[in-house]
């Protein structure tokens, strides 16, 4: 067995591309060798802001050989059958085939064809190069005279070179031969582009990953980011501070370096006057570094990651950070300043000039629908409604702030610090940063009863002004982010415990958008959806949303979630399990006896015409049970209404082992037909049964 290592070498890959691109290249040709019949033993591909590399391990020297027989004509058929026989087998003359004999068929010709398996560097060979021809890169770019060409190479960065190498582990590797856009295949590399750039010759993979390492270049990109937070946090720790951890901005640093040197610089403590979330948004988006804390506050300190082994110590480097920190800082702390010097509701005739959507108005507008809508929400959530009102008008006046113009991402938190500030109540200061939230699956739900109400007259004023324009989600397409404002409305009610009917919040927001009643229930169809993904993460079945959903008027959110929990907990007892059989047995039959006579049977049941003992008592289970399961449910007592179904289990599974259904007197049989229909009847106090599967 041999080794693959290939490494495809070129100026520069953004750090957000690289490791979805590593992926890519082991996907795309561990994909494309299996399906010639090349199987491999292991693959992992790795990435540096200069390469992606892709070692896979068990690889043969060559395919395997093929032997097929091919069935031909008849001995005695005609000439041209036997030409076109000989054609596509590859055969010059009969005496190349073997004739067989058949008893019913008689004798035919048959070849024998025999393909001895590709090596595996000539496979690769080919695959190799329209594999990088074809790469799926999100953005690429040609150079060069040869971009002028047809069909010209396009890639993140101009390629500079690719090395290709096979063989055994244990003895010398072959370099795979291709060329690409002028670039010949080899086994050179090139290490750091600063402290080591010559030309590095190498065999196998760990050869290369040596090579590498003495050239300053750690290949791999978790390693990098183990180096990074293990430095960073001893430096930190040197002098008593803490590393606030940021995940994504450590994914990102470790695609900028391929030797990572961890530094500290500091700043002006006046700085620490800004809020600290400026503070950071500012180092972390403008320097890429990571800033410290003492205790619940910042300290006057941050770690950068520089790509080289400073000579001086890294003074220079850290210097330089500085200024630009220091500029940074001083702009945002400018921008604080001046924003502090008007009130929040002086800024809202800006909003008249800010266009939400040309269908749906300015922000302006869309803050009198929010205002209005929440002051309807309020009783509903339980809020103070002139705080709901109050915090709904200044909920978007930071948009128009000097801060959140720079920083689009502090949009809510920089409201909540002008409306402290000004002296607004604790609530709709919290509500104004809040009323964004929860912007995803992990975010924080809001608490507040303020906070909640304006979170969801903003969100369901989004989704039913799209709604009313006719601009939904189609496929993976979702520009106005539809699908998260539905689950943030799912999430704030569930969470907290929320009764809303939806239909009546559709048309109370409608109302301000000139909605309509189709948009409502195609729209509460969506929110279907959106519960199932919901539910789905909590480990509840689609199968039974559906279920519940079903059922007329199921528009309240807590009592679907509620009912839901309540089925699958019945129907994984015994008793939920056998009555859902019998139910299946009773809907085909009624299904089988309707398509039949061309009818439904959904009359009274007849007492004088229950002959047996058993039919007796499921008439009897099924009054009792039916009236106890709709009690249960009118009294939202979930749990209760499962239970009045339980006590269906044993006179259904009776009647069916005892009853003859379908029996030879018409009135007998039209009469148990209505017995099973009341089965499903009964079912359907709780949830349509037809919608569960398994």
């Amino acid at each position: 067995m041999s080794d693959l290592l290939l490494e495809i070498f070129s100026e520069e890959i953004p750090a957000r591309m690289q490791r979805r691109a590593a992926e890519d290249l082991k996907k795309l040709l561990t994909d494309a060798l299996v399906e010639q019949g090349f199987l491999y033993e292991g693959a992992k591909a790795f990435s540096t802001p200069r390469r992606l590399a892709l070692h896979i391990a068990g690889l043969p020297v060559k395919g395997k050989d093929v032997r097929e027989e091919r069935k031909g004509p008849r001995v005695g058929a005609p000439d041209a059958a036997v030409q076109g026989f000989l054609k596509s087998a590859g055969l010059s003359s009969l005496d190349q085939a073997t004739i067989e004999s058949d008893p019913k068929k008689g004798e035919f010709y048959v070849a024998v064809i025999e393909k001895p398996g590709r090596s595996t560097i000539e496979v690769l060979s080919e695959l190799i190069p329209q594999i990088i021809r074809d790469f799926p890169w999100p953005k690429s770019m040609r150079w060069g005279a040869a971009s002028a060409q047809p069909g010209a190479l396009r890639w993140v960065r101009p390629l500079q070179s690719i090395l290709c190498t096979f063989g055994p582990e244990t003895e010398d590797t072959e370099i795979v031969p291709f060329e690409i856009n002028g670039v010949v295949s080899s086994n050179i590399t090139y290490g750091h582009r600063f402290m080591a750039p010559e030309a590095i010759k190498v065999r196998r993979f760990d050869d290369y990953v040596q090579s590498l390492e003495k050239a300053k270049v750690v290949l791999d990109a978790e390693r990098r980011k183990d180096i990074i937070l293990h430095d960073a946090k001893d430096i930190a720790f040197a002098q008593g501070l803490e590393l606030i951890e940021d995940e994504g901005l450590l994914d990102e640093v470790s695609g900028l370096v391929e030797w990572p040197k961890v530094l500290m610089g500091t700043f002006d403590e006046a700085f620490l006057e800004i809020p600290p979330e400026v503070i950071r948004t500012t180092i972390r988006t403008n320097q890429k570094c990571f800033v410290l804390g003492k205790g619940d506050r910042l300290a006057n300190k941050f770690i950068l990651v520089s790509n080289i082994e400073p000579t001086d110590g890294g003074a220079v480097v850290v210097s330089g950070n500085e200024r630009v920190v220091k500029a940074r800082l001083s702009d945002a702390k400018f921008f604080w300043e001046t924003d502090k010097k008007q009130k929040l509701e002086e800024r809202l005739p800006k909003l008249d000039q800010i266009v939400f959507h040309e269908k749906l108005g300015t922000q302006s507008e869309r803050i009198a629908r929010i205002g209005a809508l929440a002051g309807e929400l309020a009783a509903v959530v339980k809020a103070d409604k002139a705080q709901a009102q109050r915090a709904s008008q200044l909920a978007k006046a930071d948009l128009v702030t000097g801060m959140v113009s720079e920083f689009p991402e502090l949009q809510g938190l920089m409201g909540r610090y002008y409306a402290a500030l000004q002296g607004e109540t604790p609530s709709v200061a919290a509500a104004v940063e809040e009323h964004y939230k929860p912007l995803g699956p992990s975010d924080r739900v809001p608490t507040d009863p303020v906070s909640i109400t304006v979170a969801l007259a903003d969100k369901l004023d989004t989704l039913t002004g799209f709604w009313a324009i006719d601009e939904k989600p189609t496929g993976s397409k979702d520009p106005y982010a539809l699908r998260r404002a539905a689950l943030g409305v799912i999430r704030l009610l569930v969470d907290n415990e929320i009764r809303l009917p939806l239909f009546d919040a559709f048309n109370k927001a409608q109302s301000k958008v000139a909605g309509n009643a189709e948009a409502a229930r195609d729209l509460l169809g969506f929110f279907a959806d959106r519960l199932k993904v919901y539910l789905r993460d909590s480990g509840a079945r689609h199968d039974l949303i559906d279920a519940v959903f079903s059922l007329p008027g199921q528009d309240d959110l807590l009592m679907v979630v509620r009912r839901v929990e309540a089925l699958g907990r019945f129907l994984d007892s015994e008793d939920g399990k056998n009555l859902l059989a019998g139910f299946r047995r009773a809907a085909n039959i009624l299904r089988i006896e309707e398509k039949k006579d061309g009818r439904t049977f959904d009359g009274a049941i007849k007492s004088e015409l229950l002959v047996t003992p058993e039919e007796k008592a499921l008439a009897k289970a099924l009054e009792v049970s039916g009236k106890e399961a709709a009690s249960a449910v009118a009294r939202e007592d979930f749990e209760g209404a499962m239970k009045a179904l339980s006590q269906l289990r044993q006179p259904v599974d009776d009647f069916f082992e005892k009853v003859t259904v379908n029996a030879p007197e018409s009135d007998l049989r039209e009469n148990r037909l209505c017995l099973l229909n009341a089965i499903r009847a009964a079912t359907r106090e709780v949830a349509d049964f037809s919608k569960i599967e398994g």
